[in-house]
């Protein structure tokens, strides 16, 4: 059965031009609700750790240069299937790509400025929600 929690970041990109808010009211328009979250600047050893799955791809230096620019918003958000849910509401990596309505197609630069990260599984989505949150953060 898929989990009910999911992690999203807003990436530097979109908290620092001041978009957060439109990110979280879209997210919650589309049902989620948001039982945590925090501004944080994260420094190179936490984006290192955090990306660390990607370490071996060309873009991983790049990427942790990206997510310490500036803070970022991480939050834990809650509806049936988050995982998938919140996948389909933020759209594709390219925000070219991304279907009309969705976060990326509304917020994010590029492919590499793409406004917010979101958890892949729900193994993944239990072990970053761990990464930036203490189980008393969370509520609900």
């Amino acid at each position: 059965m898929a989990g009910n929690r999911t992690l999203a970041i807003i990436k530097p990109d979109a908290f620092g031009s001041g978009k957060a808010g439109k990110v979280l009211a879209l997210l919650e328009d589309k049902g989620f609700r948001l039982i945590a979250g925090k501004a944080k600047q994260l420094s190179q050893a936490e984006a290192g750790a955090f990306y660390e799955v990607h370490k071996e791809r060309p873009f991983y230096g790049e990427l942790v240069s990206f997510m310490t620019s500036g803070p970022c918003m991480p939050i834990v958000l809650e509806k049936a299937d988050a995982v998938a849910a919140l996948r389909e509401a933020i759209g594709a990596t390219d925000p070219a790509e991304a279907a009309e309505g969705t976060v990326r197609k509304l917020y994010a630069e590029s492919k590499g400025r793409n406004a917010i990260h979101a958890s892949d599984s729900d193994e993944n989505a239990a072990r970053e929600i761990a990464f930036f949150f203490a189980q008393t953060e969370i509520v609900g």
